[in-house]
This record gives structure tokens, C-alpha cells and sequence, in this order.
């Protein structure tokens, strides 16, 4: 029965061991997937505040977009006012046939605007660029010949000068509302650079969670063959300690039966050697 229990406990053994080392290994697994979460949570947060600061350099710069709008605005409504006046002298003064330099002045720039931008054949730019030379001639003579009365040349300086200015600001504008699309831009990469890293992250946390169970659940197992070897033990050292207790009972028995006999020859006369005294000692005869 002993070897029996021997052989039981050893299984058992073998299997704790197993569930160390599996648990073990899931415990390292966990550590690794909780790693590579903790490095994609911060990489989010990054990306994260790295759209804020795009954000906030967009709103920055829509916010200068609009206050140069209303300069800008504000320029063009002063030279419109300067033009209207421009345009009412000319009327009292007979030149009706022309056209006013206001509406040259828009014809001009959407003429300029579609060559710039419109993809027109050869012979049609040329056609453009000529219609573009007459307007911009007719509108010299307009100014040449408004330039010959002092006030109207004041006006027409004037109004020349806010228009300049509000192209000026347009310029930037323009400038300043391509960086806001840019950093616009920018915000919106960032925020799917950290959706995409929380969604790592998420699978690896999920990782984490899975490894992590299977570690406890081969922890629980590991300490249930822990017991297990312990109630063994316990039954063992028990089976021992009684084999043993018997072997000596036997051993003091055969060792009582022969002191009694040799007694029994030292009583009849016989001598006794250094070895028959001791054993006689050990049982107590003598």
C-alpha cells in the first residue's frame, strides 16, 4: 500500500509541476500583452494630444481667417463707396457707353481666375489673355481720363490704394486658410492614428485578460496538487512512522529473547563476553 501511495504522490508531483510551468508561462504571456497595451495606451494619448495641438493651431488660424475677412471686407466696401462716386461723375458727365470700373475690374479677375485655373486649349487661352489686355486697356483709359479732374484722381488713388490692400489681405487669407485645412488635416490623421492604437490596444488588454485567466485557473490546479501532495504526505509519513514503530517492536522482541537465554546460561554457570553484557544491559536483565 505504501509503494502504492508512493507512486500516486509522484504522479501528482509530475502534474503540479506541469501546472507551475504552464502557469508560469501564461503569467510571462500576460506580462507581455500587458506591455504592449500599456505602449499603445500611450501612443494614443499621443496622437491624442497631438490632434489637440492641431486643433487648437486650426481654430488659431480660422479665427485670424475671419478677422482678416472683415479687414479685408472693410477695404472693398470703402473703395466700392470711392467707385460709386467714380461712377456717378462719369454718368453727369455723358460717358454712359463705357462700362464702370468696378464691373471691368470683377471681369478681370474671374477672366484671370479661369485661366488660372481651367484647362482651355491653346487658341483659347490666347483668346482669353487678349480679352483680358483689352479690359485691362479699357480701364487705363477710364483712369486716364478720369485722372484729369483732381478729385477724381484723389478718389480713384484711393480707392486703387484700399482695393491693393484688401488684395494684400486676401493674399493671406488665402495663406492662412490653406494652413487651417493643413492642420485641419492633420487633427483628422491623428485622431484615426489613436482610434487605430486604442484598437490595438483593446486586443492586446483583451490578450491580457485571456493569458491572465488561464495563469489563475493553472494556479488553482498547481494548488490543489499542492494539497493533494500535502494530505500524501501526511498518510506516508503516518505508514512510515508505523513501519518503522513495528520493525522496532520486533527488533526489541528478538533482542529480549536472546538476553533471556543467555541469562538463563549465566545462571547455569556459563561465562558471559563483553557483547552478551551489553545485550544484557539493553534489555534491562542486568
Amino acid at each position: 500500500m505504501l509503494n502504492e501511495l508512493i507512486e500516486k504522490r509522484k504522479k501528482i508531483l509530475a502534474e503540479s509541476e506541469q501546472h507551475k510551468e504552464r502557469r508560469n508561462e501564461l503569467n510571462a504571456l500576460a506580462s507581455k500583452f500587458a506591455r504592449e497595451r500599456n505602449a499603445l495606451n500611450t501612443k494614443t494619448r499621443e496622437f491624442v494630444d497631438e490632434a489637440q495641438k492641431n486643433k487648437d493651431l486650426r481654430d488659431e488660424s480660422n479665427r485670424s481667417v475671419q478677422s482678416l475677412k472683415e479687414e479685408r471686407n472693410a477695404l472693398n466696401e470703402q473703395a466700392n463707396v470711392l467707385f460709386e462716386e467714380i461712377e456717378d461723375f462719369k454718368k453727369e458727365h455723358g460717358n454712359l457707353k463705357n462700362r464702370g470700373i468696378k464691373e471691368l475690374q470683377k471681369q478681370i479677375e474671374h477672366l484671370e481666375f479661369r485661366q488660372q485655373t481651367e484647362v482651355i486649349s491653346t487658341d483659347k487661352e490666347r483668346e482669353l489673355i487678349d480679352k483680358i489686355k483689352q479690359m485691362k486697356s479699357e480701364v487705363r483709359d477710364q483712369e486716364s481720363e478720369l485722372e484729369q479732374n483732381k478729385d477724381m484722381r484723389t478718389k480713384l488713388n484711393d480707392a486703387r490704394e484700399f482695393r491693393k490692400g484688401a488684395s494684400d489681405i486676401h493674399a493671406k487669407v488665402t495663406e492662412l486658410a490653406e494652413l487651417a485645412q493643413k492642420y485641419h488635416d492633420q487633427m483628422v490623421e491623428n485622431y484615426r492614428s489613436a482610434d487605430k492604437s486604442r484598437e490595438s490596444a483593446d486586443e492586446a488588454h483583451k490578450s491580457f485578460v485571456e493569458a491572465q485567466e488561464s495563469a489563475d485557473a493553472e494556479h488553482k490546479f498547481f494548488l490543489a496538487c499542492q494539497k493533494e501532495l500535502r494530505d500524501y504526505d501526511k498518510v506516508i509519513g503516518g505508514l512510515r512512522k508505523k513501519t518503522r514503530k513495528t520493525k522496532v517492536t520486533k527488533e526489541q522482541k528478538a533482542v529480549r529473547k536472546e538476553a533471556e537465554r543467555i541469562f538463563t546460561s549465566f545462571r547455569g554457570g556459563e561465562k558471559l563476553t563483553t557483547d552478551d553484557l551489553l545485550l544484557l544491559q539493553r534489555s534491562k536483565l542486568v
